[in-house]
Order: structure tokens, then sequence, then C-alpha cells
């Protein structure tokens, strides 16, 4: 038997100086765990400690002793993004005790960095605004458009994805989230077989950040970008501020909504934020402890089934004990440079992505040291990544669909629809780099697109000295010039935009049918015609970045069954362990379906892996002790 060890646990670290706040009060006495000062006070000590609960839990001076474990709780849940928290949420309803645990001082993740949208197909929030949608509509649309990729994305979690997606929502919603449709968001191949135009993603409302008090600080943020309350199928006319009277209005309401927070004192959260925000919120409100900086380093195993983990938490190391399993969901390998290096194609490099830091595949290793499969691991989320002056990556989404703008490799030429789904951009990139050198390959813009549109944090019209540099927004007069200044074969580039100039005042892409799809045209200008992702770049003077093939995060990992439990090579699950989220070979294989394809299966596969963690602790309880105490909660 282990050395117990005497703890003093805090969620995440978190003084007691917060419960002087009576607002607090009752929401943080729940969450913090044990404090030695708390000892004389054992019924209180008791009930705060009940996920610890097993029969021969031993009260001493300083702290709680277990035989072979130093803490018990129901389930362990590895990382705070939308999968683990809604992870969390499920294990709390449904009367058991979850413990979440995140290595970073902050809560979030990649998810709160992102759009925030979840693509839901038949979800009731879109069905209210309008959807006409079905399972079998969205069922053929996957079929057709992820093709067979092996069991990552076998039929069985394809169906559970879509039978169990609605009711996530509509789970999430009694518990007081507050949703909005992406109304005219696309599906990203809507005229395949079951796509959609309507919009089938959904995301977070508003939310007041104030709302989380003391936990503000510690949602995870982007850093040094300006909040601003802006929903994602918003973005596109936000775009057109000074193209289009959508974009005007668009603008004015952004702006509106900004100021009417801020003279209420109030700090407005959308996008990732706010599904983050909301879902931190539930969490806190119904007193489920999380711990920060706690990193996962094993996972315990007896018997062949996963019993808990060792964790390192306030610079000790402790055994957790989870009766009914661990769920990993603490993303995938963005940030690991030696897995990179390992699985993906090459050129390749942790400075391109859009990935939290923290993105490391912690819980991959984990689960591959007991034994686990993986599948996917050569794939990612990919999407053209220009780097800002400032080094940071800035993923590219109108900058490249906008007409008066094309992507060449090194000889000049085009390869790809420039207004294309991101993922396939990353392939196409890829794949023309291994005949032709196109990492980076270059978005050439003229002073149309400088004028009309913005381009990241640039806005339009203006482009100041300091947003420029070596690879971002460089300039020059003729397009021989700036082909010298980049590396690019002049004769290629003068010919391409030739022959693209033609193209696009016929409106007719003859190479690559950008502007065919109604995707490519949800960021195109409605004022270029006939196409209004086509316009030909001959106004001087022209602009170039170099594009590299970044991502939102990986797309392979663990494999799971339609239960989320983690496989063994043989195809049996692993008693004990889930998964869900980027930490997962995904079930849209090496596609993107619609926007919210990372976080929507995410959240969905934590809502299934944990309904059949309870229900597996359920029985457990029913064969050992009778009735567990809180069912029919």
């Amino acid at each position: 038997m282990v050395q117990p060890v005497v703890l003093s646990f805090r969620c995440g670290g978190v003084v007691p100086s917060l419960l002087r706040d009576t607002t607090w009060d009752a929401l943080l006495t729940s969450v913090l765990v044990v404090e030695a000062s708390s000892l004389d006070e054992p019924e209180r000590t008791r009930q705060s400690l009940y996920h610890n609960r097993i029969d021969d839990l031993v009260f001493g001076r300083g702290g709680v002793v277990v035989p072979d474990f130093d803490y018990q709780t129901d389930v362990l849940i590895v990382g705070t993004g939308g999968a683990g928290l809604v992870g969390a949420l499920v294990v709390k309803e449904h009367g058991f005790e979850p413990l979440v645990i995140e290595k970073t001082n902050v809560v979030g993740g990649t998810t709160a960095w992102s759009g925030g949208g979840l693509w839901i197909p038949n979800n009731p929030v879109s069905r209210r605004a309008g959807l006409q949608d079905s399972f079998e509509a969205a069922l053929r649309y996957m079929d057709e458009v992820i093709g067979d990729v092996g069991p990552a994305s076998s039929p069985a979690r394809r169906r559970a994805f879509l039978e169990y997606g609605p009711q996530m929502v509509e789970f999430l919603e009694r518990l007081g989230f507050r949703w909005r449709p992406s109304l005219g968001y696309p599906d990203y191949y809507p005229e395949k077989p079951g796509g959609s135009t309507f919009g089938r993603s959904i995301e977070g409302a508003i939310f007041d950040g104030r709302l989380l008090g003391p936990w503000l600080p510690r949602l995870h943020r982007y850093p040094n970008v300006p909040s601003i309350p802006l929903y994602t199928n918003e973005a596109s006319k936000f775009a057109l501020v000074l193209r289009t009277p959508a974009g005007a209005a668009t603008v004015a309401r952004v702006l509106w909504r900004l100021v009417s927070y801020r003279l209420r004192s109030r700090v407005p959260l959308t996008l990732g934020a706010s599904l983050v925000g909301q879902l931190l919120m539930l969490c806190l409100q119904r007193g489920i402890p999380i711990w920060l900086e706690s990193p996962l380093e094993d996972l315990l195993v007896e018997e062949d089934r996963v019993v808990g983990a060792v964790v390192r938490h306030q610079g000790r190391t402790v055994r957790v004990r989870a009766r009914g399993g661990v769920l990993l969901a603490a993303g995938g390998f963005a940030h690991n440079r030696e897995m990179r290096e390992r699985y993906h194609p090459h050129p390749i490099t942790t400075d391109w992505t859009s990935a939290a830091p923290s993105d490391t595949g912690d819980a991959i290793r984990a689960a591959q040291a007991i034994g686990a499969a993986v599948d996917l691991l050569d794939d990612a989320w990919w999407g053209p990544t220009a780097i800002l002056p400032n080094g940071r990556p800035l993923f590219i989404l109108w900058e490249r669909s906008f007409p008066f703008g094309i992507i060449v490799d090194s000889s000049g030429q085009r390869f790809m629809n420039e207004s294309a789904s991101y993922v396939d951009c990353g392939h196409w990139q890829y794949e023309r780099h291994r005949t032709v050198p196109a990492i980076p390959a270059w978005l050439i813009i003229d002073s149309k697109h400088r004028r009309f549109y913005p381009f990241g944090f640039v806005p339009p019209i203006v482009t100041p000295r300091s947003m420029t540099g070596p690879q971002f927004l460089v300039r020059a007069q003729t397009l021989r010039e700036l082909a010298a200044r980049c590396g690019i074969d002049p004769d290629g580039l003068e010919r391409t935009v030739e022959r693209f100039n033609r193209m696009a005042i016929a409106g007719k892409d003859e190479d690559f049918h950008r502007g065919d799809s109604a995707y490519d045209r949800y960021y195109g200008d409605p004022r270029v015609r006939p196409n209004p992702n086509l316009g030909p770049l001959d106004r001087p003077p022209f602009y170039a970045t170099a594009i590299y093939p970044g991502d939102l995060g990986t797309k392979g990992g663990l494999l799971t069954d339609e239960w989320a439990r983690v496989l063994r090579e043989d195809g049996r699950p692993i008693p004990g362990l889930y998964a869900a989220g980027n930490t997962t070979a995904s079930v849209m294989g090496r596609t993107y379906p619609g926007p919210g394809s990372t976080i929507g299966p995410a959240c969905t596969f934590a809502y299934i892996g944990m309904l059949h963690a309870v229900r597996q602790l359920r029985e457990a309880f029913a064969r050992t002790e009778g009735e567990h105490p809180r069912d029919g909660h």
C-alpha cells in the first residue's frame, strides 16, 4: 500500500478569501474541497467530501487518508474545454460526483479561443428557427462527405453522433445554457446530397462574464485581442462594412452591444468564450470541483480496468481513484513538436497552429501507454495560415475567399479553390508541395482588396508599416517586383494573373470552380458580379502574404466506439476509459462537414460517454449497495 498523502485541496488554488464575498459563499464553499481549519467541522467536511465517500474513509489530523488512493471521486475528467465541462455536467446531473482537472491555470483550452460553434444536425435550436432537417438527411450528407475512413468514423459512431447531438443540446438548455442558431452559415459542401445552406451550427448566446465572479480571470482568452461581441454568422458581413448595407448594419449592431454592455459594467462574451463561460458557470453553480494547474501524469489500471489516475496537484503527486472511470478530453497534440514530426506530413512545425499552447498530447500518450489504439494521427484540422509580424499565427478565412486575390505556389501557379473549406486547402497545399514548392504559398491581392476588406487585424484602406513584414503584406508596384521579393517565378505569376483576370471578368473559374458553391459565396462580396468570389488583380500596388498549412488543432488520436469508450488494438474497449474531442480520432474522418465540426462531436461524445459511465455506476451501486442515494435526480 502506498504511503497516504495529507492533502489540503483548493479548487484550482482559489484562495480562501473568495469566501468572504457572501455572493459566492454558497457557490464556492461546495467547490473548495478541504482545509485544515475545517477539520473541527466533521459534518461540513463529510458533505464537501461526498465524492470521496468510501466505506473506510479515515478522518485524521490535517487531511483525509484513503487506503491506496489519496482522493476519490466517481468520474475523473481531464480537460476543461467544451467536452470536459459537458461531461462533468452529465455526471453531476445524474447524481454522481465528477472531478475536473486542468493542466494550466485557466479554463477552456482551445475551445475558449475558438469560434465556439457546434455542428449539430437536426438540433432543436435551429429547428425552432426554421431549419428543415432530419436524421436521415444528415446521415446521408455525412456518408457522402466523409466516405469510408475506417473505425474512427464507423457507421455506429456517425449514428450515435446524430442521435445524441440534439439530446446533448436539449440537456444543456434544460440546465440554463442559452443557445443561438447560426442562421445562414451553410454546410461546407451544401450541394452534396443531404447538405444544408440554412445552417446546422449553433453557438452560445452573448454571456455576461461578470457572472463568473472571481473565475472570470481564469477563463482562457486569446492574448492581446479585445473581446468583440460578434457571432460566427456575423463575421462575413462584419468584414463587408465598407461594401454592403448589411455589413454596416452588422458593425453598428456589434458596437451597440459592446457599448450597452460596457455602460452597465458588463463583460460581453461570445464565440468560444461564451460557450466555455456558460458551461463553467453551470459547473460552479453545481459545486463541481475543478483543479487548475493539475496535469495528468499516468492512468491507473487494475485488472485491465482504468480505476483512476496519477495527478500532479499543488506540488504533490496525487493518486485519484475514479470509480466510474476517466474521461480524457484534453485536446490533441498540436504543440507537441516530437509527435508532429513523427506523424504529420513535412514540413511541419508547432509555430503555425492556432491551438492553445497546452495542446501537447498528454492524454493521448497516457492512453497509448496502457494499450489504447490510435488512428488518423497524420491529419489535422488544417487551414491556410499567415504569420503576423509579431510571430503569432493568423488563420486566414475571408481574406483568401473575397475577390481580387489568389493563392499561388513558387512557380506562380494557382493550385486550389481559394474559397473552399480550410481543411481541404491544407490537404491541397501539402499535396501540391510534393511536386512544386508550395510551403509557403503566397496570397496575392491588389489594392482593391486592401481598400475594401480587412486583412486579419489590419483594417481596410490603411496598411500601417507596423503590420507589414518580409512575409506579411509585402508591397510592390508591379507583379514582377512582388514576385522577386517573395521568391516566386515572375513569368509564371504574370501568366497566372492574366488568365485569372479573364476568368474573373467572365465570372467562371474554369480551373478550380471557385464561387460555384454556396459555401464559397458565403465569404464573397455580393457587389462583385457575376461571381462574388472572383475579381481581377489589376490595380497596383500589389500585396503578398506567405501562407502555411496551419491548423485549429490535430484530428487524430485515440480510437473510440459509439459510447466514447477507448478501444484497444483488437477493437475491445478498455473498461473505465472514455475520450472525446481532439484527444480522439475524429468521427468526421479527413474532412470538415460544416462549421463547428470539432466542438459539436466533442461535446456530443462527452455526453454519450458520461451517460454510459453513470449507467455503469448505477449498476455497480445496485449490485453492492442498493439504490444510489441521489437516483431520480
